[in-house]
């Protein structure tokens, strides 16, 4: 009887314990991978990022408008205190469970988008990385923050994962917010309805200015390169003929994107409307 009901108890938890692992993984993917969390939280020394630091928190940017500083988000600091849906909504609706709001250069215009599933999946391995003891900080704003970034969200749903345009959209925006950046601003954030993919952002860094391309189909975008050229673009950083791209495109995240992933993501750009460099 006990050996019946140790098989029976098995056959319940079995699948319980599957998902859990399911959702781990998945969350160390996007994390770790295509989302590129570490590439604003983790430290950055002469060298790269600084080992033993992962997601602990830095300086990402100092202008007149702000100065923002990306948080630790190891279990060592707030965010422990912080339920799961607290820690969703913060990451993908800019609000803290004390009401107060993130912001930029957080991607909400996209991270909006992150299904259910991915939020809790990332959410669920956040939980499960090293403890890092460190206080990079808070962020400061020279200029007013919204109240908020749109109505307060409802379910999610996935996007079936595949070689696909719509799964690529998501990747390249909810996940990767590839489009946040290739995007010119205007004064409520990307210019999403009108310019998607224009180019034309600026990054200032210790390795100069550099300038986010155009990634539409026209010819001042990808018109002129193939998938193969445009894939290295991607993962490693290197254009047609060997030169080195410029930061902070997080290739050492982009890198371990699965080949799917990385043709969906070619696919959906080829997809974009062509649009001339901005300005």
């Amino acid at each position: 009887m006990r050996i019946f009901i140790a098989a029976i108890a098995a056959l319940i938890t079995t699948p319980v314990f599957a998902q859990d692992a399911d959702l781990m993984a998945r969350g160390e993917y996007l994390v770790t991978g295509p989302a590129g969390c570490g590439n604003c939280h983790t430290p950055i020394g002469p060298t790269g990022f600084v080992e033993g630091q992962e997601l602990a928190g830095r300086l990402v940017e100092d202008n007149e408008a702000f100065t923002a500083i990306a948080p630790n988000i190891t279990p060592a600091s707030r965010i422990a205190s912080w339920s799961d849906s607290d820690l969703i909504r913060a990451i993908r609706e800019g609000v803290r469970p004390d009401g107060s709001v993130i912001g930029p250069p957080m991607p909400f215009t996209f991270y909006r988008g992150l299904s259910d599933t991915d939020a809790l999946a990332m959410v669920t391995y956040l939980r499960s990385v090293p403890a890092v003891e460190s206080d990079p900080g808070v962020s400061t704003y020279n200029i007013p923050l919204p109240p908020g970034y749109g109505q307060p969200l409802g379910m999610v749903a996935d996007i079936p994962q595949g070689v696909t345009v719509e799964y690529g959209a998501y990747l390249a925006g909810p996940v990767a917010h590839c489009m946040e950046c290739h995007t010119p601003m205007g004064p409520m954030g990307p210019m999403i309805d009108t310019d998607l993919g224009r180019g034309g952002f600026e990054f200032h860094g210790p390795w100069g200015v550099s300038v986010a391309p155009n990634l539409t189909s026209h010819e001042d975008g990808l018109a002129g390169w193939s998938d193969e050229e445009l894939a290295a673009m991607i993962v490693e950083g290197v254009r047609p003929g060997g030169a080195p791209m410029l930061p902070p495109m997080p290739y050492p995240f982009l890198s371990r994107m699965t080949d799917d992933d990385l043709a969906a993501i070619i696919l959906y750009l080829r997809s974009l409307p062509p649009l001339p460099d901005a300005g």
